[in-house]
């Protein structure tokens, strides 16, 4: 039992706490921070999408013990008020972690990694934004605050910190901490080892909406700091099948005789009866000469030399009608910031629906969410490649030879290259990336001029930069947009607010009002676009892409539904977009078959009749006789036969097509083999290996 003694001048003084109802005391610091961790891991289960009971959540108890168990060794060595500050400041940065990264998600519907919180010093600029976010989940971010404030108020004398912890008692928590550990990696290692698993996370997948899901967010930033400062290099995917023949098309000739006729003899191309018919049109292959044997004989390690084997096992998607349609023509090529096809409109947004419903209309574009927003929409959408998770890939490529740009292929050929952005120019490293990518390019701050306000007006960019090159054909210039950028309301968007009286009778609430507001900036800003290129005579010559970064997650899910018209897929129709393929006086044509953010460049490329070769893409010539496949960041996947879920694990045939047993996971084996070797692409500085310049 504790006792204390009374000096004779009045003065306590306390003797070492000891006796059982003291040394239960020693058990209260590691269940605090314990308890801390499962109530802020429990939270963030609850606010996202991912299921609540499942395996994640025993692996996120497993590590969150281990966590505890290590901040009370820490913790052990002070005593009293220290003991309570090591404890305090521990629990603090961890709520700081969790706070904001459920203010993130809730943004951007994905988790920041530490590489771009670390360079994530510009967003700053979007102060306004968080505390609107903070605002609208000020309930969930004090309950998740909750066991800190707690904390704070327990008495910082309480036997729980004036208890002194034995070498053994300290030895006994590490044990228990390395038997836990143990544990969870056991489990991980004997158990499922599918896509989506623990494992997969653990080992292979640097995804960390699947990763928050499985192991839990403590885990996952764990991860995360250790690979950004140790390196990571996710697992290697099934080696490449056999290159697989082209399936019977229109790019070789039927493997028939000549044919006769009607003596018998060998005679005109026709059917038999003397009267000739059309030959099939024999088109070549969208393939450069790449000598990959070679390329494989001087590789320098085996990795290298697998890749050299996996794009040359590929089949080259074929030429096609659609190869060349619009070389030498002027391009204008636009990544709009959170369109969707719910801005198409014949009455609010007339210019978007006649570009839409008068060129190329894809009634099955899906644009799905990365890791780094905005910056790796633009990623995929200029190089048709998938992003490397946990870094920003756009910025990392400027240091890389990137060919396959329309910016560099484009210059090649003698066009004027030029790019804009109507915010800062170097947010994102766009300074760094945009001029790698071939342009001359002007931002907020190094050259253009346009109204300060937040969102700026894309109406205004194009009013300022079109004379730089409408009348400098040939001539590329390419656009990211800003005017439709969250938040969607009337106080804190200067483009909602512009357009607020053309979209009070719609029947949305004040956000998909708002946000139909910035999508009519985008929409006068095209026409301006487009009255600007018939003033100066080239727009019978010009083609016009548009596609957006990400779907507009600035809105709430129950306001997708109604701009929709009826309850949103989360998994899939919610990351279902528009892309713009348009020239003035083309032939309209449909695409109805599953398309992807990941085809623009191949099928851009194919269009323009530049160069280029299919197999080091990602993404797939749409014109091609190729197979359409979406891919997104989970590893879900859409194709013509199907989808698959891979939060579910579950593949849905579409109706009426009969599917091979191992389909699905040749399609899955596949997509990891993109993921891996895109990352490649982009570590490696891969085209410049297989491309070198002159």
């Amino acid at each position: 039992m504790a006792t204390a003694r009374t000096l004779s001048q009045g003065h306590r003084v306390e003797a070492p706490v000891h006796g059982v109802q003291h040394r239960r005391a020693r058990l209260v610091l590691p269940l605090v921070v314990l308890v801390a961790i499962l109530w802020m891991e429990s939270a963030v289960r609850i606010r996202t999408d991912g299921p609540f009971f499942a395996v994640g959540l025993v692996y996120a108890t497993l590590f969150a013990a281990v966590a505890a168990l290590f901040v009370f060794l820490v913790a052990s060595f002070f005593h009293q008020v220290a003991r309570h500050i090591v404890v305090g400041l521990s629990l603090a940065a961890i709520t700081v972690v969790f706070l904001t990264q459920v203010l993130y998600y809730d943004i951007f519907k994905t988790y920041y990694t530490v590489f771009s919180a670390a360079n994530g010093g510009q967003a700053a600029e979007f102060l306004d934004v968080v505390i609107v976010k903070v605002n609208e989940n000020l309930a969930f971010v004090t309950l998740i605050a909750l066991p800190l404030l707690l904390f704070l108020v327990l008495p910082k004398k309480a036997p729980w910190a004036r208890y002194r912890y034995s070498w053994r008692e300290r030895g006994v928590a590490a044990g228990l901490a390395a038997v836990l550990f143990g544990a969870a990696l056991l489990s991980i290692n004997v158990g499922d080892k599918d896509h989506g698993s623990a494992y997969d996370a653990y080992y292979r997948n640097n995804e960390p909406v699947a990763s928050v899901s499985q192991l839990g967010l403590l885990t996952t930033m764990r991860l995360d700091l250790q690979r950004t400062l140790l390196g990571f290099e996710p697992g290697v995917p099934p080696p490449p099948p056999m290159a697989i023949p082209p399936k019977p098309s229109q790019e070789e000739p039927a493997d028939n005789p000549a044919p006769s006729n009607p003596d018998g003899e060998p005679g005109p191309s026709g059917d038999g009866t003397g009267v000739p018919v059309e030959e099939p049109v024999v088109y070549g292959d969208n393939a450069m000469d790449i000598d990959f044997e070679a390329l494989m004989e001087q590789a320098g390690d085996e990795e290298l030399k697998n890749m050299h084997l996996y794009f040359s096992s590929l089949t080259p998607s074929s030429k096609n009608e659609h190869t060349g349609m619009f070389e030498g023509y002027n391009l204008v090529f636009l990544t709009a910031e959170a369109y969707s096809h719910y801005a198409v409109d014949e009455d609010l947004t007339p210019t978007l629906y006649r570009m839409t419903h008068e060129g190329v209309n894809f009634t099955n574009f899906y644009n799905p969410i990365w890791g780094v927003s905005t910056s790796d929409g633009e990623y995929v959408a200029t190089t048709g490649l998938i992003p490397k998770s946990g870094v920003w890939s756009m910025l990392k490529s400027g240091d890389n030879s990137m060919p396959f740009a329309m910016g560099n292929q484009l210059a090649a050929l003698g066009y004027k290259t030029l790019a804009y952005h109507n915010h800062t120019y170097d947010y994102y490293g766009r300074d760094v990336s945009h001029p790698n990518l071939g342009y001359d390019y002007k931002g907020v701050g190094n050259g253009l001029d346009v109204t300060t306000s937040w969102p700026e007006s894309d109406v205004e960019m194009i009013d300022v930069t079109t004379e730089e090159f409408v009348h400098d054909e040939p001539f590329h210039a390419y656009f990211m947009t800003v005017s439709g950028h969250l938040l969607y309301n009337w106080g804190g968007n200067a483009m909602a607010a512009k357009n607020r009286d053309l979209v009070s009778d719609l029947p949305y609430n004040e956000a998909g009002q708002a946000y139909m507001a910035t999508q009519i900036e985008l929409d006068r800003a095209l026409e301006l676009l487009n009255e600007r290129l018939e003033e100066a005579g080239v727009a019978d010559n010009t083609l016009i892409v548009l596609s957006a970064d990400h779907y507009p997650y600035g809105l709430e899910k129950e306001d997708l539904d109604n701009l929709a018209g009826h309850e949103v897929d989360s998994r899939f129709e919610l990351h279902k977009s528009s892309l713009i393929i348009y020239a003035q006086g083309m032939e309209p044509e449909t695409v109805d078959e599953p398309v992807s953010s990941l085809d623009i460049m191949p099928t851009l490329s194919n269009l323009m009749g530049v160069e280029f070769d299919s197999r080091l893409f990602m993404g797939r010539d749409v014109f091609a006789d190729t197979d359409p496949l979406v891919i997104f960041n989970d590893r879900s996947f859409i194709t013509d036969k199907g989808r698959y879920d891979s939060v579910a694990r579950e593949f849905t045939p579409n109706e009426g097509v009969e599917v091979p047993d191992d389909y699905r996971q040749l399609i899955s084996d596949e997509i990891d083999r993109k993921f891996y070797y895109s990352a490649q692409i982009l570590d490696r500085d891969y085209y410049s290996l297989v491309l070198p310049e002159d």
